[in-house]
Parts: C-alpha cells; sequence; structure tokens
C-alpha cells in the first residue's frame, strides 16, 4: 500500500511535467508551483512547513522531503515536529548530540491517502491558475492586433470560438458586423480588444467592428502603411455598410489614396469581402478643417459653409442636386463625415436671391405635422420651394414618406404660392 501511495505521488510530477511540455512553463515555474503544492499540504499536516526541504527532479519524475529537528534531551520534547529527542536521533546516527540539526528524510506515503489527494487538488489548482496566468499574459500582449479562430458555438448573445490551442474566445454581439453569419468550424478574423481577469479567470473578447479591425486590415494590404509611409489619421465606420478613412503620405512621391485603394481596387477588395461589403472611401487627410470637411462629404460638392469651431458645429451649403449627395444613401454619407471630422455637419439647400420670398418648413407646423417635416428636413430641404423643386422619390424614399402624405404636403406647398 505504501509503495501505491508513493507511486501515485512520483505519478503527480510526472503528470506535472507532461502539462510543463504542453503548455510551455518555464522551468523555473514549474519548481516553484511543485515545491509550492508539497510545501502547502505540509503545513497542513504538520502546522509549519518552515523546517523542511522539498527537492523536486521533474526531469527523473521524482521528489525528496526532508524534515529538519533540533535534538533535546529525553523527556524535552515539545514540538515533535520541530524536536526529536537525544535516543531517536541517535537511532538514526549515534553521534548526534543535543542541540544538533536532525535532516532526516520523510516518506510522504506514510503522510496518508488524504495527504496525496490533497496535493493532487492542490497541484490541479495550480496548474488551473498557471493555464488562466499564462493564456491572460498571452492574449494580453496581442491587444490590438488581429487572430483567427474557429467558430465551437454560436448562441444569441455571442459566437464562441477557439484558437489553436483550443482557447476560448469570445466574440459579442455587439462586436459583430450586422451581416454576418457564422457556421460551427468555419474561420473567423477579428481584433483582440480586450482581456478581462476577473477573479484570475481570462475572458478574451474580440471585435470586427472596432475601427482597429479596419485599420489592421489595411496595414496588413498595404506595405506602405506598414513601412511608415502613410499613416492612418482617423476612421469612421458603420459596420458592414460603409467607412470613411482618412490618410495622409510622408513622400511626396506617393499618393495616399491610389497607395491604399490599389490598382482597379485591388487592395481594398479583398478587405471589402472581410467586412461583408462594406464599402470604404479613402481620402486625403488634411489640418486644414474646411477643406478636411469638404473632402469626408464627397462625392458632394460644397458651395459654402459656416465653421462654429466652439461648438464644433458647420453649416454646409449645397445646391439642390447635390444635398441628396451629401446626405447619401439612409444618411450614411453626413454621419461618417461628422464622426470623421468630429464636427456636427447640418446641410442646407442653397436658395438664390430672387427666391428670397421663399418660406422655411417650419412655418406650416400648424397644417403638416412636427414629425413630417422633421422628416423633410433631414434630408436638407428645409424651405417651401426646395420641396416643390426636389424630385418625388426624394420624399419617398430618402424621407420615407407615404405617397398620400407627398400629395397633401404638396398640396398645402402649392396652396401657400398659389400654384
Amino acid at each position: 500500500m505504501a509503495a501505491k501511495k508513493q507511486s501515485e505521488a512520483v505519478s503527480l510530477v510526472k503528470t506535472f511535467e507532461e502539462f510543463n511540455e504542453t503548455k510551455k512553463i518555464d522551468r523555473n515555474t514549474l519548481m516553484n508551483v511543485l515545491e509550492v503544492s508539497f510545501r502547502s499540504v505540509l503545513s497542513k499536516l504538520f502546522g509549519s512547513d518552515k523546517n523542511f526541504d522539498v527537492i523536486v527532479n521533474p526531469e527523473k519524475g521524482d521528489f525528496e522531503i526532508y524534515r529538519n529537528r533540533i535534538v533535546v534531551p529525553d523527556g524535552e520534547v515539545e514540538d515533535e515536529n520541530k524536536q526529536i529527542s537525544l535516543s531517536e536521533a541517535r537511532k538514526i546516527a549515534d553521534d548526534y548530540e543535543v542541540d544538533e540539526e536532525v535532516s532526516e528524510r520523510v516518506d510522504f506515503s506514510k503522510f496518508g491517502r488524504r495527504a496525496i489527494l490533497n496535493l493532487r487538488q492542490t497541484l490541479a489548482s495550480k496548474v488551473l491558475e498557471l493555464e488562466h496566468e499564462t493564456l491572460y499574459n498571452k492574449y494580453k500582449d496581442k491587444e490590438g492586433q488581429i487572430i483567427s479562430g474557429e467558430v465551437y458555438q454560436v448562441w444569441k448573445r455571442e459566437v464562441l470560438l477557439v484558437d489553436d490551442e483550443n482557447n476560448e474566445l469570445i466574440l459579442p454581439k455587439a462586436e459583430q458586423i450586422p451581416s454576418d453569419q457564422y457556421h460551427k468550424g468555419a474561420t473567423i478574423r477579428a481584433v483582440v480588444l480586450r482581456v478581462d481577469n476577473e477573479n484570475n479567470n481570462p475572458k478574451i473578447i474580440l471585435s470586427r467592428t472596432n475601427n482597429l479591425f479596419l485599420q489592421r486590415l489595411l496595414e496588413a494590404e498595404v506595405p506602405e502603411i506598414n513601412d511608415g509611409l502613410i499613416s492612418i489619421k482617423k476612421i469612421a465606420r458603420m459596420p458592414g455598410e460603409r467607412a470613411k478613412v482618412a490618410v495622409e503620405s510622408y513622400d511626396d512621391r506617393i499618393d495616399p489614396v491610389g497607395a491604399c485603394v490599389g490598382v482597379k481596387g485591388s487592395r481594398v477588395h479583398g478587405i471589402v469581402r472581410e467586412l461583408c461589403n462594406e464599402n470604404i472611401d479613402v481620402i486625403n487627410y488634411t489640418a486644414n478643417l474646411r477643406l478636411f470637411i469638404t473632402r469626408a462629404l464627397s462625392p458632394a460638392k460644397i458651395s459654402s459653409m459656416n465653421i462654429n469651431e466652439e461648438e464644433h458645429k458647420v453649416e454646409v451649403y449645397l445646391k439642390p442636386e447635390e444635398v441628396s449627395l451629401a446626405i447619401g444613401k439612409n444618411g450614411l454619407n453626413i454621419k461618417l463625415a461628422s464622426m470623421l471630422t468630429e464636427y456636427t455637419i447640418d446641410v442646407f439647400r442653397e436658395v438664390d436671391e430672387q427666391e428670397d420670398e421663399d418660406v422655411y418648413l417650419d412655418a406650416f407646423d400648424n397644417e403638416i405635422d412636427q414629425w413630417i417635416i422633421d422628416a423633410i428636413k433631414s434630408v436638407g430641404l428645409d424651405t417651401a420651394k426646395a420641396v416643390l423643386k426636389a424630385p418625388r422619390e426624394l420624399l419617398t424614399e430618402k424621407a420615407d414618406l407615404e405617397e398620400e402624405t407627398v400629395d397633401y404636403v404638396l398640396s398645402v406647398l402649392r396652396a401657400e404660392f398659389e400654384l
């Protein structure tokens, strides 16, 4: 039985050595964890482990434990763990004297089965702690980097992925591109957003919607960015729909927009596919705010603008035919331009001087519901004549109004001018 218990304890060391090979734990850490585990058991058995020497040899798969005790006269032993009587000491070696230290090898199997089970549990706990610490350190260093994972489980609020070492990675619903579709076994790329470590239980959070994901994709696809010749200054995204990227070149010979897009869009096509056909507009960055806003609202052509730097607001005036271009489908263009420039952009239709008899829509709030007026104004039409001259589809599609509602609005406005 004793041999069996000793064999069990030795097998623990061998098991831990195998763990070391698998998890790449360094030798010093391995030795320390094994010693701490043994000392934890000894401390529980004897109240203290300070007078024990623990020697672990993971290469051979064995260990030695020695207990050091002080020799005291017979009958004066007060602490059997730290003291040994002279007669007992001389059974070990007949030349021991009082006050000398006796170092005696301890047979771990004599501690009983409970001690061995305790050791196994302690080792398992330390192994788990090491796994968590190793995982945390590994992915903490990878924050902001793109990694690949295999879809393991798809839930309503998140997708569980595993890496090549079977570590779990979480892709929350909020970090997924709306049109993403996941199937078990598929390989997914995402950026490591953050690593939480509550109660020493690492949780790796991934993202496909964060601006860093697009930035890292561009860095991988455009050598000039990776080489530091082109810098990504700002990014604005509506994930899965459209993005605007402002870039700047540090070499006058390099066109930053052309370098990022590539010949016939060759460099940006792969990124667009990765982002579920998210259209990417690349523009030249400039510190000139007026010019930057103009470029951000492209393809619309701005006639004039008033900038309020204190409130970070800008009023942009355009010709009627440019209004819908500035706003874009579902208002995406103006939203992204505002995000990119960090200015709230209000679009106004440019009114000719001879049209000074025009009337603002708000003047009709006693005949037209305010929500209808707001919907029309949201597409850049804020005066009666601007609405009357606008294409009907701008009101039905862009402003999302019913045909009957549009007919009513037009009739009210025509009546104002007796048309």
